[in-house]
């Protein structure tokens, strides 16, 4: 039988042993060569997918088709007017929501040329990669930044004139000071900062990686905060001012898209950009059938953000032979018009919501390389 001091010394060396083991797992586990994520340049390329499929939906579905079939005007100053708002403004007005949301992430409409001083440069980064995307739509100008001791990924993409609108309003602008712009022209730049930490400077761009969760955070903020603005500032305000309606058949009506589809037709334009990134909304009670829960992990999430809506609910799902991050964020009813409609539809399998009510989920998924 062992004596006390032989047990003791066992004792010593084998939490002695576990230490060792604990801090070499421990050391291991935060080297950067050793963390996990989506590349910063991929995901600013997620984000401004989003931003600009948003805006391209907005110009030419809403303001340019409106315009033509029952002449209501997007203006500058359209609260007063009773019109829509510019394209511009409408992407400003989204920006400074998911900005304040706080995940991480901000971007802004900035130009060389801007009507309004504010969305001017501020700094020589800015100004030399808005020259750059102009000489080079080709290709976003990205750098990498450091404020205040952390480092930000910061990406400007072109901005396009995409409509006859956007021309026509920056060439005719009195505090325009370029009038010669074509559809196709590069007005300006989308910028994009994305938070990455306290890094090494050394690192290339590419080895800046950022956690998936993290990722899936940025798109929801800017899709719910275009949504946000539709719904409350376009859809809202005119049907109470009796202006124009919001229906299920905008095209053939010559009405306003529903929120719903505004996000699904933004989703689709999304989709042109081969970047494996997809989102979409889903329900236990749809409206549209093909909003219906498809497999167990949406059934799954959607139960969860039910009754935790403040956290979405996140999975890492094999499709095929491809690892995909997917999360549920929760579809709230954060106007009128949504309730309105769910409530009253003939088809709606739930007819008793209100305002800020879980009404369904929005799944986010794409691919997680090298894993």
């Amino acid at each position: 039988m062992a004596s006390a001091k032989s047990r003791r010394m066992i004792f010593f060396y084998s939490f002695l042993f576990f230490l060792v083991v604990s801090l070499a797992g421990f050391v291991s586990s935060g080297m950067p060569n050793e963390r996990k994520g989506v590349h910063a340049k991929l995901v600013a390329d997620y984000i401004h997918s989003v931003i600009e499929a948003g805006r391209t939906f907005y110009s030419k579905q809403v303001v340019e088709r409106l315009g033509k079939a029952i002449s209501l005007r997007a203006t500058e100053n359209w609260v007063e007017d009773n019109t829509l708002p510019l394209p511009a403004q409408f992407l400003i007005a989204s920006s400074k929501i998911s900005n304040s949301t706080g995940v991480g992430m901000n971007y802004s409409l900035m130009s060389l040329w801007p009507l309004n001083k504010k969305n001017g440069p501020k700094t020589d980064f800015e100004k030399s990669g808005l020259r750059a995307v102009v000489d080079d739509p080709g290709k976003p100008f990205t750098w990498v930044v450091q404020r205040k001791g952390l480092w930000y990924f910061q990406a400007i993409y072109p901005d396009r004139a995409v409509t006859q609108s956007c021309v026509s309003c920056h060439n005719s602008h009195p505090q325009s000071r370029k009038r010669d712009y074509k559809i196709g022209d590069v007005m300006g730049g989308i910028v994009i900062n994305i938070a990455l930490g306290r890094f090494n400077p050394a690192q290339k761009e590419d080895g800046f990686l950022v956690p998936p969760e993290n990722v899936a955070d940025f798109v929801h903020a800017v899709i719910g905060s275009d949504r946000r603005v539709y719904s409350r500032d376009v859809v809202d305000r005119l049907g109470q001012k009796n202006i124009v309606r919001a229906t299920e058949n905008w095209m053939d009506n010559d009405t306003l898209p529903l929120p719903a589809q505004f996000l699904t037709n933004v989703s689709k334009l999304t989709d042109k950009y081969n970047l494996g990134l997809g989102f979409r909304l889903i329900s236990l009670w749809p409206i549209n059938k093909k909003n219906r829960v498809r497999t167990k992990f949406e059934q799954m999430g959607l139960e969860s953000v039910s009754i935790h809506p403040i956290r979405p609910y996140i999975s890492q799902v094999k499709v095929g032979k491809v690892l995909y991050f997917k999360a549920v964020y929760p579809d709230l009813a954060v106007e009128p018009t949504c309730v309105n409609c769910h409530n009253k539809h003939p088809q709606s399998a739930k007819k008793d919501f209100k305002l800020r009510d879980v009404m369904g989920g929005v799944v986010v998924s794409f691919p997680l390389k090298g894993r």
